[in-house]
């Protein structure tokens, strides 16, 4: 069955659809006022890349802090033993453990949004990798890494990680939330848009940056001209 939405909802939509794309602070200005629910919206970003995500060469990874933060703080849990064990802790690890933290993982015992490691913890972490996906600490996204704790305090300030889909040419993301003010998701995406620019593989032919949208939690999605997003307003 068919969700149905609102008349504020609908007129938004009729709104953006009619218009074709937008500057950045007229479309973050819309992403705010279609975030109506009564918690505290996700802004997330769409960006479809001029890439040829069959090509191994052509993988866009990485990871950025932004400029104001994720407005959420993720749940942080590292593998890990001695010192940098407890340098995670110290900087704020929500759990740390080796072999039994590593257990509970593998039942399923323990909820979190990022895992990190270091590396000699991996030998042990590798019989999981089918289990965890994307989310296995790997060096290529900074979850891997001997400073466990600089790594901890990073993505506890609001670092994110980055990637095309494994079989598709999209980067999701997320810029914030809807309490933040236009500024600062404004900065949030120009931060993120930044990356994706330096992080484009030298074998991507023609427009790089093809789309991007943003959208709220519940609202509908607003289609940004990638050309106007710069640093100082678009």
């Amino acid at each position: 069955m068919a969700k149905k939405h609102g008349k504020r909802y609908r007129a938004l939509a009729e709104k953006i659809g009619a218009n074709g794309t937008f500057a950045v602070d007229e479309a973050v200005g819309l992403v705010k006022e279609a975030a109506t629910a009564k918690f505290d919206e996700t802004i997330d970003v769409t960006v479809i890349l001029g890439i040829d995500p069959k090509k191994g060469d052509q993988q866009v990874r990485g990871t950025l802090t932004l400029p104001h933060g994720t407005g959420k703080t993720p749940r942080v849990i590292a593998v890990a033993k001695g010192e940098a064990a407890t340098a995670a802790e110290a900087a704020g690890a929500d759990m740390v453990g080796a072999e039994d933290l590593i257990a509970q993982i593998e039942a399923d015992e323990v909820q979190f949004d990022v895992l990190v490691a270091t590396p000699d913890m991996m030998r042990l972490l590798s019989r999981l990798g089918k289990k965890l996906g994307p989310r296995m600490p790997n060096a290529k996204s900074g979850t891997v890494g001997p400073d466990l704790g600089r790594i901890v305090a990073e993505r506890k300030q609001g670092q994110i990680e980055y990637r095309n889909e494994p079989k598709a040419a999209v980067v999701h993301s997320i810029i914030g939330k809807a309490s933040f003010d236009a500024v600062q998701l404004r900065e949030n995406l120009v931060a993120l848009m930044d990356a994706l620019q330096r992080a484009k593989p030298s074998g991507a032919k023609g427009t790089y940056l093809r789309g991007v949208t943003l959208s709220s939690t519940m609202g509908p999605g607003v289609p940004v001209d990638p050309s106007r997003i710069k640093g100082g307003g678009a």
